[in-house]
C-alpha cells in the first residue's frame, strides 16, 4: 500500500494503492470499456448510465458542523449539518476501501483567474467520472496554483454505501463537506454532477470571504468587450442562451464576480442533451458529437451506436460534458470584464410574465433571491398544473452562505458597475402550459439582442400593474403582441387572476428575507 501525496499543503494524504493518476482521455476510454463502466458512440462520445440516480441526490448533502461552519454556514434542509464524528467513521470507511481498490486520480483547478485558482485532486473510483472531471474543470494551472496553495480533496466512491447508525447520514448515500480539512466524501451514487456541485458548493462558501460574488450563471462577451451574464434555474434556457454564435463564450454555468471582472470556474461545459439538435444547438451539437464527449443516460440504438437525443426512457435529465474548447467560439482564457448587462431567466408557465423587463437594483436583489421558475404539469409524480418554483440565488442547493449574503454582494456590484438587469421570461405565453404556447426561441433570441445591444435603452416602455418592472412596448424583429402578456390571453379576466395569483406567491417566499433586506428591496416584488 502506497501513501499518494504529492504536497501535503495543497490536499490531504490519502492510502491508495497503484493509482491511475491524470490519464489523458484515449487512455479513460480504454478503461471505461475495458471495465464495461461505458459504451463507444457512434461519433466517438463515451456513453454511461448513472444506474438509479439520474440527477442529484439534494437531500443527502451534509456540510460538517465544526469550529470553521458553526458560526457561517446557513444550516438547514439545504444544508444540512453533520457531526464530525460522523464524518471522521465516514472517512475512515471510505479511506479504508479506497486503499483496496485501482482508483482514478485527476489533479486539477477551479478558477480561471490565477489569483483565485484552487487546486483540487478528486479521485474516482470509475473511470469516466474521471474523464467526466478532466472535461469540467481545468487541466494546466497557473504557477501560483500550483506552488503551495491550499486547495480540496474529493473522494467519490459509488461502491460503498453510508450506513445511518453510524455515519449519521438518512440513508446509504451521502454528499459529505468538510470545510475543515477541505475534503469532500461521496458515497453510493454514480451521478458525476455531484462531484462538479460539490465544487461549487465549496466556492459559493470560501470565495465571498476573498471579495468574490460566486453565481450560479452562464457568461458569454461580445465582440466590443462586454460581458453577460445569464442566471437561470434548469430548462430555463440557461446554456443555449449563451452559446450564441455572435459572442464569446466565457462559460456555461459558474462564475465569479471579482473585483477584476467575471471568471469562469470551469474548463468545461456540462449542457442537458434532451431533445439535442443541430439546428436549434449547433455549437452544442457539434460538442455533443466527437471524441471526448461524456454522454450520460441517453440511448444507443444496438446496431448503428448512434445517439438518440430524444429518447427520454432513462430520465429527462440527459447530460453531456465536454471541455470548453470543444465550443470554437469559446474565449480562451474565460475570464471578461464587469458585466455590462446581467439577466434573468425565468420559464413562467403560469403565462403572465413579460417576455424581458428592465429592473432596478432593488428589483434585481429581490428577483435574484426568489430565483423563480415554474415546474409544468407532467415533469414530476403528481404535477398536476404549473407549480412555482423558487430557488434562492438561482442555485439555492449550492449556497451554504446566508442567501442575503449573496445578494447583498449582487446589489453592489450592479451599482458600482452600472449593469443593466433584464428579466426574461423564457416561458408561456396567451396563457398558461396546457393553454398558451411557449415563447419561441428565436423571439427570446431577437429580445435579448436588443438589450444587449442596447437598442432597449431608450426604448418607449411601461410599467407592469402587478409586477411594477419596466417593459418596453416596441422591439426590433419581435411581435409586439407578445410584449403584453394580458393581451395575448383571450380571458383577461383570467390573466388577472392568474397573475394576481403567480404575485403572492412571490409575497409569500420572500417573507423569510423580509427583515433582512432595506425597505426599498422587500417592496420591490410584485403586488396583488
Amino acid at each position: 500500500m502506497a501513501d499518494f501525496q504529492h504536497d501535503t499543503s495543497i490536499v490531504l494524504r490519502l492510502p491508495l494503492s497503484n493509482p491511475i493518476v491524470n490519464a489523458p482521455p484515449a487512455a479513460l476510454y480504454e478503461h471505461a470499456i475495458a471495465r464495461g463502466e461505458a459504451k463507444l458512440a457512434a461519433r466517438g462520445q463515451l456513453v454511461a448510465d448513472t444506474g438509479k440516480f439520474t440527477g442529484r441526490s439534494p437531500r443527502d448533502k451534509y456540510v460538517v458542523r465544526n469550529a470553521v461552519s458553526e458560526a457561517t454556514v446557513d444550516w438547514g434542509p439545504v444544508n444540512q449539518p453533520l457531526d464530525p464524528e460522523s464524518f471522521q467513521r465516514l472517512q475512515e470507511d471510505m479511506f479504508d476501501a479506497a486503499a483496496e481498490k485501482q482508483l482514478f486520480v485527476q489533479d486539477l483547478y477551479i478558477g480561471s483567474d490565477p489569483t483565485h485558482q484552487i487546486p483540487v485532486r478528486i479521485v474516482t473510483e470509475k473511470a469516466w467520472h474521471s474523464l467526466f472531471v478532466r472535461n469540467l474543470f481545468i487541466v494546466e494551472g497557473a504557477p501560483e496554483a500550483q506552488q503551495g496553495r491550499l486547495g480540496w480533496t474529493v473522494l467519490d466512491l459509488p461502491s460503498v454505501r453510508a450506513h445511518p447508525a453510524r455515519h449519521g447520514t438518512r440513508g446509504t448515500t451521502a454528499i459529505a463537506v468538510d470545510f475543515g480539512q477541505r475534503l469532500v466524501l461521496i458515497a453510493n451514487t454514480e451521478y458525476a454532477g455531484e462531484v462538479k456541485k460539490s465544487i461549487f458548493s465549496v466556492l459559493n462558501y470560501q470565495l465571498p470571504h476573498d471579495g468574490v460574488l460566486p453565481m450560479h450563471c452562464s457568461a458569454n462577451e461580445g465582440e466590443g468587450g462586454d460581458v453577460a451574464l445569464f442566471f437561470g434555474l434548469s430548462g430555463t434556457g440557461k446554456t443555449t442562451l449563451s452559446a450564441d454564435p455572435k459572442r464569446a463564450l466565457i462559460g456555461d454555468d459558474e462564475h465569479g464576480w471579482s473585483e477584476d471582472g467575471v471568471f469562469n470556474f470551469e474548463g468545461g461545459c456540462y449542457a442537458k442533451a434532451i431533445k439535442l439538435t443541430a439546428e436549434a444547438e449547433p455549437e452544442i451539437y457539434a460538442a455533443s458529437t466527437r471524441f471526448g464527449a461524456v454522454l450520460e443516460n441517453v440511448v444507443l440504438d444496438p446496431e448503428t451506436r448512434y445517439v438518440d437525443f430524444f429518447d427520454d426512457r432513462k430520465t429527462e435529465n440527459t447530460r453531456v460534458a465536454y471541455p470548453l474548447h470543444f465550443i470554437p467560439n469559446a474565449k480562451p482564457s474565460s475570464r471578461g470584464g464587469h458585466p455590462r448587462n446581467v439577466v434573468f431567466l425565468s420559464a413562467d408557465a403560469f403565462g403572465v410574465m413579460p417576455p424581458i423587463s428592465r429592473l432596478t437594483t432593488e428589483q434585481a436583489m429581490y428577483h435574484f433571491l426568489a430565483g423563480y421558475t415554474a415546474k409544468v404539469a407532467g415533469t414530476e409524480r403528481g404535477v398536476t398544473e404549473p407549480q412555482a418554483t423558487f430557488s434562492t440565488c438561482f442555485g439555492s442547493p449550492f449556497m451554504p452562505l446566508p442567501p442575503v449574503t449573496y445578494a447583498t454582494m449582487l446589489g453592489e456590484r450592479l451599482r458600482e458597475h452600472g449593469s443593466r438587469v433584464w428579466l426574461v421570461n423564457t416561458g408561456w405565453t396567451g396563457g398558461p402550459y396546457g393553454v398558451g404556447k411557449r415563447i419561441d426561441l428565436a423571439q427570446t433570441r431577437a429580445l435579448l439582442d436588443a438589450a444587449l445591444s442596447g437598442e432597449l435603452d431608450d426604448a418607449p416602455t411601461r410599467v407592469d400593474p402587478v409586477f411594477g418592472v419596466e417593459v418596453p412596448t416596441r422591439v426590433s424583429g419581435v411581435e409586439s403582441a407578445i410584449l403584453t402578456p394580458r393581451d395575448t390571453w383571450d380571458d383577461a379576466g383570467a390573466y388577472d387572476e392568474q397573475a394576481r395569483k403567480l404575485a403572492g406567491m412571490f409575497t409569500e417566499h420572500f417573507e423569510r428575507f423580509a427583515d433582512q433586506v432595506p425597505a426599498a428591496v422587500r417592496a420591490a416584488g410584485p403586488s396583488r
